[in-house]
């Protein structure tokens, strides 16, 4: 049985015991107000016999005489008549009176009369008015008894019972229980549909699952949201986030983004546009696809706090209700990172490939000389190798640069330049004296500054170059990266991140390679600026970078 059925049954058998309850207690309510009205009206038309002049007096007689009244005399008698005229008026069971000593002088039965009441009337003629049920010989009654007093005197000289019967009393019982039952109905009949009414919205609610489903689906969330990498939020129709794990206010900076919209949890602008923009894409979609309609990835990532953020976002239904949407942020400053790392990689095992290449053809060289025989002339040339030593890297001034990983990285580097027809070259001021460190992040801001550079120089006219200069200050590297290219166009933003599928119009930079670089820069404490863009008429852009803690001791 479903958890919803359930709680609408246990709600019912809840609101139908309260209404048993409520409907026995107002009964018991009525009932006992049914006695204390029959009780109160046998009181007070007995109070009223008991103060009448006539009865005091006529009682008064009776009990002066010591002897028995004749019930023949009582049949005919004043307060014969009197009990029963009252007794029709009042549709009261029995109205009695007795003398003193509890001789009936009036009573509905003639054959009763002068005869002692078969119930207790010692407290009456003490001074005291009883009122209870009793059953005497018309049977039981609701019933009130009162002294009669004479007309001068202290003493009771007799009573006057009146009782009303027990059928009479509840005659409007069954109206009463009709109401109630009623009453009972409704409030059963408004309970069940509020029943249902609740059992809808929580299954609305909870989109259908049951508590044991959504114990496991916040058990797989929590798993899910803490087991992954990636930033996972969660955001409903109105655009307020309702899931954000720690990851995804990490990367974006978020501050106790539960119940805020994206700008109120202190999200970067760039990124709140970004998803806005995919959010729109999303929109646009067929929407008759499963849950989760992809509107696909950023495909060129934003640069936050120094970390590379790709975005998606993605649509969230559930039997063609639309919930809201996931938004999923990917770090991807590492993979960045390590691609630097490959292409330096990548460059050196070319510049060793071709090292390889040549030093063979050297040695194929002394191998023809000592199989003709010209020894000496094998002599002087492998002489002449170990004089001038491996093959050297077509850089210029190479040898100022003392550090092995900057030798070996910008000989790569010239390597590939050369096919693409760019002289590299190293400026006649550079000068550094300790070893570099961090070198990932200097094969990846120089790397991009000398492949921008390249690129504008491959599209001007020759003699084509790029000239890097590299200085020390202090732990810092200092580089500047000059071109032969035709410099930056005015008005153009070469730090501005543009798509991948953006039309390449050779200015230096495209994509994400100089934005990249300079939030790594700036995330160690340095900068990459625009030392000057250059122009038609002169030489090509110069850049500048600087990167702390990137020089250590001298020597490694």
């Amino acid at each position: 049985m479903r958890f919803s059925t359930r709680l609408l049954l246990v709600q019912l058998a809840t609101v139908v015991s309260v209404v048993l309850v409520c409907a026995v207690f107002f009964l018991l309510l009525a009932v006992q107000q049914l006695r204390a009205e029959s009780e109160s009206s046998a009181l007070n038309i007995a109070r009223t016999v008991a103060v009448d002049p006539d009865v005091r007096e006529l009682v008064a007689a009776f009990s002066e005489d010591p002897g028995t009244p004749d019930a023949a005399q009582l049949r005919d008698g004043a307060l014969q008549a009197l009990g029963g005229d009252i007794s029709a008026r009042t549709d009261a069971l029995f109205v009695v009176i007795t003398d003193d000593q509890g001789i009936r002088l009036a009573h509905p039965n003639p054959d009763l009369l002068g005869q002692v009441v078969s119930t207790p009337f010692a407290d009456v003629l003490a001074g005291k008015e009883v009122v209870d049920w009793e059953r005497g010989t018309l049977g039981e009654s609701a019933r009130a008894k009162v002294p009669i007093y004479p007309v001068a005197g202290l003493r009771p000289v007799g009573e006057v019972s009146v009782g009303f019967e027990t059928a009479s009393v509840f005659d409007d019982l069954p109206a009463v229980l009709a109401a109630v039952g009623l009453a009972a109905v409704g409030a059963v009949g408004l309970a069940t549909l509020a029943s249902v009414f609740m059992r809808r919205r929580w299954e609305r609610v909870t989109l259908g699952l049951q508590p044991e489903e959504l114990t496991a689906l916040v058990q797989n969330q929590a798993a899910v949201l803490d087991g992954v990498d990636d930033g996972v939020i969660a955001r409903d129709t109105d655009g307020v986030i309702r899931v954000c794990n720690a990851t995804a206010q990490r990367l974006l900076g978020a501050r106790d983004p539960v119940g805020r919209t994206l700008a109120e949890a202190g999200v970067p602008t760039a990124a709140v546009a970004r998803i806005d923009a995919l959010a729109a894409t999303l929109a646009a979609v067929d929407i008759g696809r499963a849950t989760g309609v992809d509107a696909g990835a950023d495909a060129d990532g934003i640069p936050i706090d120094g970390h590379l953020l790709y975005l998606d976002v993605r649509a969230v239904r559930r039997d063609g209700r639309e919930l809201g949407d996931i938004i999923l942020v990917r770090d991807r400053t590492d993979l960045i990172a390590l691609t630097e790392r490959l292409e330096t990689v990548r460059a050196m095992t070319n510049a060793l490939r071709v090292q390889r290449h040549e030093f063979a053809n050297r040695m194929h060289v002394a191998a023809g000389l000592i199989d003709a025989e010209r020894v000496t002339d094998a002599r002087e040339f492998l002489s002449d190798l170990v004089e001038r030593g491996s093959v050297d890297f077509p850089v210029e001034n190479l040898d100022l640069v003392s550090d092995p990983f900057l030798q070996a990285f910008l000989g790569a580097k010239a390597l590939e330049t050369g096919e693409r027809g760019v002289r590299l070259g190293v400026g006649d001021d550079t000068q550094i004296h300790g070893a570099i460190r961090r070198e990932e992040d200097v094969a990846a801001v120089l790397g991009n500054l000398v492949d921008n550079a390249v690129d504008a120089a491959v599209h001007a006219p020759a003699p084509r170059w790029v000239l890097v200069s590299l200085l020390d200050d202090g732990d810092a590297l200092v580089v500047t990266v000059a071109d032969s290219g035709g410099g930056i166009a005015p008005g153009t933003d070469v730090f501005a991140r543009r798509r991948s599928d953006a039309e390449d119009d050779a200015v230096h930079g495209h994509g994400i390679g100089l934005t990249l670089s300079r939030e790594i820069a700036r995330h160690r404490g340095g900068d990459v600026w625009v030392i000057d863009p250059g122009g038609p008429d002169g030489d090509g852009a110069v850049f500048g970078a600087r990167l702390p803690d990137s020089v250590g001791g001298a020597g490694r």
